[in-house]
């Protein structure tokens, strides 16, 4: 009975990635493992992304974007000026340090900023503000190739380059965010008496060596994305690094992620050799990336969806938008935003049911404009 239990637990946990293994050990029954099952993994994306979560868990655990956050919110008076600093945070600090890091920091400073205004600001603003930095991460993220797992992934297989990944996205970013503006806008079309934000506690000192150190292996990281490093001296080098100097680092790394990787991986390449469902999959596609890859979105979430669409279409490009535009939607669409939503879910539980709304509501809206926008523009 414990074993069933812990194996219940695992799967409430980790839903994904058991999704992802049981997809590919069923289709491992249609294809038999073989020498072929080796040439299934894209060891360039999974050691890059073991790479930069490494960077970003170090960094984020000396407490670097929390005293960036601090910083910039000592110079700022005023509630409109506020939520734009808060919520900008994570759509521009989406761009670099992921969407998840983004919110795993921001989202909690937020009610530690928010918590010092009132109890009539606090209500009226923070599950507007929170909601509205889960949209920012999840669009600003999409700029850049390491904004987010799929991006990662997908640009290794379009053949962009950085700029040319950059230029691909910018429009869809620039409209992101003025509607963000817009939202900011109304929210505070009335004015609040708050007293000045900056009252939040100061964040802890971190080790300056260590980063310094972090600060050049992300450099690393960023000329192995760009190719001009082999990804496997990225690799060694901020694995040997955190060893060495800050292996409580390593356990903060989201294995499951990679491992979900891995066993999409292998689901997709055993896929893609079943002729019969190979050439469906590749027709249904066909002139529809986008709108099939933000629907998939909606009920895999869209790294799993950008990971099993990309073994049936050549229109990369239109994948990329598709599976960052498919981050909005549902609570699931991508799994960043459940960050958000167990922040509040622990820091106002009683308000959770409200928040599911707001969201649901908000990412309908932002959804169907960044459509149009697509629409029009493509």
């Amino acid at each position: 009975m414990q074993v069933s239990a812990r194996i219940i637990a695992f799967i409430k946990k980790e839903t994904v990635l058991s999704a992802a293994a049981a997809l590919a050990a069923v289709s491992a029954f249609f294809v038999p493992p073989d020498a072929a099952y080796l040439g299934y993994l894209d060891l360039r994306t999974l050691a890059t992304l073991f790479a930069l979560m490494t960077v970003m868990a170090g960094l984020r655990r000396q407490g670097v974007f929390d005293r960036l956050g601090r910083a910039l919110l000592a110079r700022t008076r005023g509630q409109l000026p506020l939520v734009a600093l808060l919520v900008g945070l994570c759509f521009f600090g989406s761009m670099v340090i992921t969407n998840d890091v983004a919110l795993l920091t921001f989202v909690p400073f937020t009610f530690s900023v928010l918590g010092g205004l009132g109890a009539q600001a606090q209500r009226r603003l923070t599950l507007p503000v929170v909601c509205m930095q889960t949209v920012a991460a999840n669009l600003g993220s999409m700029l850049t190739p390491i904004g987010n797992p799929q991006n990662l992934y997908l640009y290794g297989l379009s053949g962009l380059g950085p700029a040319g990944f950059a230029a691909l996205m910018l429009p869809y970013t620039l409209a992101a965010l003025a509607l963000l503006a817009v939202w900011a806008l109304w929210l505070c079309r009335r004015p609040l008496q708050t007293p000045p934000p900056a009252a939040a506690p100061a964040a802890a000192r971190g080790n300056v060596r260590i980063e310094a150190m972090y600060a050049a292996l992300f450099c690393v990281c960023l000329l192995a994305v760009a190719r001009v490093l082999p990804y496997p001296a990225a690799f060694a080098a901020v694995l040997l690094a955190a060893l060495l100097a800050d292996r409580p680092a390593l356990r903060l790394v989201d294995y499951s992620l990679l491992l979900t990787f891995a066993a999409f991986f292998v689901f997709i390449g055993n896929l893609g050799r079943v002729p019969a469902f190979s050439a469906w999959l590749q027709a249904f596609l066909h002139g529809r990336e986008v709108p099939v890859a933000v629907l998939a979105s909606q009920v895999l979430s869209n790294v799993p969806a950008a990971l099993l669409l990309s073994g049936f279409t050549q229109n990369v490009p239109a994948l990329i938008v598709g599976v960052n535009l498919g981050g909005l939607g549902t609570l699931i669409a991508s799994m960043a935003s459940l960050i958000s939503y167990r922040q509040i879910a622990r820091e106002a539980p009683q308000r959770k049911g409200a928040y599911f709304g707001l969201f649901t509501a908000a990412n309908a809206v932002f959804l169907a404009l960044m459509l149009a926008f697509w629409a029009v523009w493509a």
